[in-house]
């Protein structure tokens, strides 16, 4: 049975090596779980699935485990990005650590003409989004990026990858509901979902958006929603879109 204790490496893994554990994650092992050698945990890396790992030597400064057997190959995944204006720090670390729960596959930042935060910590969003991936049992950690502005982020857009602009005056202007773009077309879905910042966007990028032809204007309903309501209701919103045109697929 795979433990309930899992760690993201970056080290390949397969069965009979040996990884040594330093650090944050020494300290989580030994003196948080008061883990001692014989004791077993799950580590990942996001390419080769997960296996356990038997604790075989712990010292002072490291701990040494010997990786056994692969508990779960590594599987696709559907490759929805999440891009949203940054916003004060615990709620932005409530993005990263909920958006990776719901299986986000890249969470990026932009500047708009509202944002009033522009330096967004990369590396403490990191470590959110990897901490929430070991204990929801996902086998990838999102990649992570830092802020571009809007112009940058859509001059340099793959067209192939439809975006979907979360708007709270689309209800208005002929906007979509998430259950209206349900397609029965099959495949791991390609998608991104943009978030604005508090006070929305701008009535220029709106224009700008709602003039390239891969941009999908979405309503979340009436309510004026916070930037992090509004993402993970958008992710919440999109999975059941998914995987209801996947139950549509398998049925036909």
């Amino acid at each position: 049975m795979a433990s309930n204790i899992r760690l993201f490496v970056e080290a390949d893994l397969q069965p009979g090596l040996d990884l040594e554990i330093k650090a944050g994650q020494l300290h989580y092992l030994r003196n948080v779980m008061r883990l001692s050698p014989g004791a077993q945990v799950a580590l990942f890396n996001g390419r080769d699935g997960e296996f356990s790992a038997e604790i075989v030597d712990s010292s002072k400064r490291s701990m040494t485990v010997k990786l056994l057997e692969q508990n779960r190959p590594q599987m696709d995944e559907p490759d929805i990005w999440l891009i949203f204006a940054p916003i004060k720090k615990s709620r932005i670390d409530m993005i990263a650590e909920k958006a990776t729960e719901l299986g986000v596959a890249k969470l990026a930042t932009v500047i708009t003409d509202h944002t009033n935060i522009e330096r967004v910590k990369i590396d403490r969003l990191r470590a959110n989004a990897i901490e929430a991936a070991e204990q929801c049992h996902r086998l990838t950690v999102p990649e992570i990026t830092g802020p571009l502005t809007l112009p940058e982020l859509l001059d340099n857009w793959d067209a192939s990858r439809r975006l979907l602009v979360m708007d709270e005056t689309a209800g208005e202007k002929g906007g979509v509901s998430m259950s209206a773009l349900r397609t029965s077309d099959g495949g791991q879905p390609c998608d991104a979902i943009l978030i604005g910042p508090e006070g929305g966007f701008s009535p220029s990028e709106l224009d700008l958006l709602g003039n390239l032809p891969f941009v999908t204007k979405v309503t979340l309903g009436g309510r004026i929603l916070r930037a992090e309501t509004a993402a993970l209701a958008a992710l919440a919103l999109w999975q059941e879109l998914v995987g209801q045109s996947t139950i549509a697929e398998i049925n036909t």
